[in-house]
């Protein structure tokens, strides 16, 4: 079995995966030897082109020489930039990049002074190493210029062995002619580029691969071998059967040796290294006559150039210099400028962008050679695309997820193995730019990448900072003990002695505060259980008083006279002692509310007015409850002397007429006491009244209504006792006439209820109507008082008439009780039984309607 060097020896080739035959289109620059291009005005140089760690080392206004590095740095894998030409530093700022993005780059821009001077040139002839060689190749600034634009002096230090170089001289995509021209007119200097590199790798083998479509440059490159000092048996030309993208740098190991680099490795970890004869001839350039990479062969072509063909490009030189001087047969508006070829090229946004060491054409073609933009229509899943890929991938799935962003996913899909060399787009039906989407989700990773990198940086400066602080922390705890033991050791007895009792005063002091808390915690128990007793008793007594009530002593009286006499006794006292309270607190309320009126007229007039006719309202609600609760009160009284009747009949009597003399004396009281609150209300609303006259006539008109409120009350209030009185009388005579006298009580205590309700309504209307009175002008506050003192007169005369209609009965029912009262000795046990019940069924009646009363209120 042969070995691969042998194989390689016999010429074997192997078949790649994928590929398409685009047409070549070649022969519009391949038939004219290379140009120089004049010089641009000026140049742009990117500092970011190639390599990193790189340093400005020139100003602005600076002159520059040709070949002078821009830059400077120390980096292994520093590549500086070169002036291209000799001029002045007129700016360095963003300029527009040569990308399809367009994107602005610091750039360095000089002015060219047309006389193209360059640095004096050092080319050492004498022993050098390898090292030395590495060196120069690296501040010439020499990189892949296949397009890739790799450093070269980080290329040729392999760490591993490297047994097979092989020199790319295939260029198979359509347009570009740069690299077959250059092996045609310059073969020598790229064979001595070769023998740099063999000197540098000391490989085995050494092959240089031409397409077979430039019979041209395989013929050149062969005569040049024969008369190199390269060895005919480690080196050779091979032809390659023309395929795109057989050019490709994996593509081309496999075609070779039938070797596929793995996803993710380099060709140098299979012992391989592929260059590019341009590349090669910038070695030689630089290490034989010193030269920096300051230009390179362009091919500018299509049928909208006018002279198309190959040219010497100093690197730097704006794209709008070379169609202005090689003429343009396109608009510049509508037709575009692609910068690569039409495979892997790209568009470019700005003819400001520079030519960079990467550049190898720029492609101006008209619109028949070049399809116009078509609508992306939905993939129909052919396969066509994974036919065509030559990387062995699944174009279909990357573009899924790509689309979706899902660069997660599309990296699993090995995005990252694509060269991106179009043959997926080429083949696809559906007209998908599938490589766009690539290149976006490979930009998006790397962006992520990045972003990832500098989040783990900062976490480790972070989590140095903590560890940092810690040491200093634990550093300045550990001097504070060396600290304090150089002081102890320094210490006499007799400071000791007087740290060890510091320390016990204070351990002491401690232990009091911590015995005090016990103490203070026990007294705050004790005066709560001093507060708890204190409550219980106040219950306990409030409990007391309350079961001492009407009905208890009800039934203290049917069993003996002597107690019902002292229970009568002490519930009179009680309903005196609770009207008096009453009556106080009524007077207290109503000095209340005058004080507040007085603060709220000092402050406000208009609100005066408003808070006075409030006051009244309450007063007169508060009244009325007041005027309930002693009705209720006299009536117990009443039912109370009543039911000692029963034993004792003249008791009786003098004892109802005392309750009645009472109950009229405490209503006289109470609408004394409701005239005063009225007079002390009216005596503060009249105090403005000087400077307004509405007030007054609101006052005026208040004070009547009050005034005639309390009469008809007190009527009221002496009327339902006289009811009362008459039928209990009659009760005791005979259980019918109990019967009818309970049956008029009702009617009286319906009708007492409903004028009450009556009587409030048109006092609450009367006040709402003078509040509303006050709050608008003069003239409608006449005319409202007019209205309200014609109601008030018109209700004083229904309320003197349902009075005298109301005493009649009285009289009339006075009769009927004075006839009845003769009689009332001749009643036997059994009917004087059934009178009391009578009774008390009538007072529950009664005090049933005066609580629904209450509630309507």
């Amino acid at each position: 079995m042969l070995t691969l060097l042998e194989q390689i020896d016999k010429g074997t080739l192997w078949r790649s995966h994928g590929g398409v035959h685009p047409p070549e289109l070649k022969t519009l620059s391949n038939q004219t030897a290379i140009s120089q291009l004049p010089l641009a005005k000026h140049f742009v140089l990117p500092l970011t082109q190639v390599g990193d760690s790189a340093l400005l080392a020139v100003g602005v206004n600076q002159r520059v020489l040709k070949g002078q590095p821009l830059t400077s740095g120390t980096s292994f894998a520093y590549c500086p930039v070169h002036a291209p030409t000799s001029g002045t530093i007129t700016a360095i700022k963003p300029m527009p990049s040569n990308h399809a993005s367009g994107i602005e780059v610091l750039s360095c821009v000089i002015e060219a002074d047309g006389l193209d001077e360059s640095v004096e040139h050092h080319a050492d002839q004498g022993e050098r190493s390898n090292q030395d060689i590495l060196n120069i190749i690296q501040q010439a600034g020499i990189a892949g210029l296949g397009g890739a634009a790799f450093p070269t002096h980080i290329k040729l230090n392999p760490a591993s062995e490297i047994e097979l170089v092989i020199i790319n001289g295939i260029e198979c995509e359509p347009y570009i002619t740069s690299d077959d021209r250059l092996m045609q007119e310059h073969s020598d200097e790229i064979l001595a580029g070769v023998a740099i590199i063999q000197r540098l790798i000391s490989p085995k083998r050494i092959i240089i691969a031409i397409e077979d479509n430039k019979p041209e440059a395989i013929e050149a490159m062969q005569h040049a071998l024969n008369s190199s000092s390269l060895d005919n048996g480690t080196t050779r030309i091979t032809s390659v059967p023309t395929k795109y993208p057989s050019g490709g740098e994996k593509q081309l190991i496999q075609i070779l040796t039938g070797q596929e680099v793995p996803s993710g490795a380099i060709p140098a970890q299979l012992g391989m290294l592929v260059q590019n004869v341009a590349t090669a001839y910038a070695i030689n350039d630089a290490v034989n006559h010193g030269k920096a990479l300051t230009n390179r062969v362009v091919t500018v072509t299509g049928l909208n150039s006018k002279t198309p063909g190959n040219y010497w490009v100093p690197i730097g030189t704006p794209i709008e210099h070379i169609l202005s001087t090689l003429g343009f047969n396109g608009n510049l508006a509508t037709d575009k400028v692609i910068i690569g070829g039409p495979m892997m090229g790209h568009n470019l946004p700005d003819l400001a962008a520079p030519v960079l060491k990467g550049t190898n054409c720029v492609l101006l073609p008209d619109n028949t050679e070049i399809a116009d933009s078509t609508a992306e229509k939905p993939c129909i899943r052919c396969g066509e695309c994974a036919t065509a890929c030559p990387a062995l991938l699944l174009p279909q799935q990357l573009f899924w997820h790509a689309k979706a962003e899902e660069y997660d996913k599309a990296a699993s899909f090995n995005l990252h193995d694509c060269i991106e060399c179009g043959c997926c787009s080429y083949v696809c039906p559906s007209d998908i730019p599938l490589v766009e989407y690539y290149r976006i989700a490979k930009s998006a990773i790397r962006t992520q990448t990045e972003e990832k990198r500098q989040a783990d940086f900062a976490k480790q400066r972070f989590e140095a900072r903590l560890q940092r602080l810690e040491d200093e922390k634990l550093a300045r705890e550990a001097k504070a003990k060396e600290a304090a033991a150089r002081r102890k050791s320094s210490m006499s007895n007799g400071d000791k002695n007087a740290v060890a009792e510091a320390m016990a005063r204070i351990k002491a002091k401690k232990a009091a505060e911590a015995n005090s808390e016990p103490a203070a915690s026990n007294d705050i128990a004790d005066k709560k259980a001093q507060i708890a007793a204190a409550l219980a008793r106040a219950k306990a007594k409030k409990a007391a008083g309350s079961n001492t009530t009407p009905d208890a002593n009800t039934e203290q009286t049917a069993v003996s006279d002597k107690k019902a006499q002292v229970a009568a006794a002490i519930a009179r006292a009680k309903a005196k002692k609770q009207a008096t309270q009453q009556q106080l607190g009524s007077d207290d309320k109503a000095n209340d509310s005058v004080d507040e009126v007085t603060e709220i007229i000092a402050a406000d007039d208009k609100k005066a007015k408003v808070a006075a006719a409030i006051a009244r309202a309450k007063a007169k609600k508060q009244a009325t409850q007041q005027q309930l609760g002693s009705d209720d009160k006299a009536n117990d009284s009443v039912d109370e002397v009543t039911e000692v009747t029963a034993a004792d009949d003249k008791k009786t009597k003098v004892a109802a007429a005392i309750a009645r003399a009472k109950a009229k004396k405490q209503a006289s009281q109470q609408l004394a006491a409701d005239d005063q609150a009225n007079d002390s209300v009216d005596a503060v609303t009249e105090v403005p009244a000087a400077d307004d006259k509405k007030a007054k006539v609101a006052a005026a008109i208040a004070r009547a209504k009050a005034k005639k409120q309390a009469s008809q009350q007190l009527a009221a209030d002496n009327e339902a006792n006289d009811s009362v009185d008459a039928v209990t009388e009659v009760a005791a005579a005979d259980d019918k006439k109990a019967k009818v006298a309970a049956a008029i009580a009702r009617a009286k205590a319906k009708k007492q209820a409903s004028q009450q309700l009556a009587a409030d309504d048109q006092a609450s209307d009367s006040v709402d109507a003078v509040t509303e009175v006050a709050a608008a002008d003069d003239k409608k506050a006449k005319i409202a008082a007019a209205v309200a003192k014609a109601k008030a007169k018109k209700l004083s005369q229904a309320t003197v008439d349902s009075i005298q209609t109301e005493q009649k009965q009285s009289a009339e029912v006075d009769d009927a009780i004075s006839t009845s009262q003769g009689s009332a000795s001749e009643l036997t046990a059994e009917q004087q039984k059934k009178a009391r019940i009578a009774a008390t069924i009538a007072k529950a009646k009664a005090k049933k309607a005066q609580a629904k009363l209450q509630e309507k209120e």
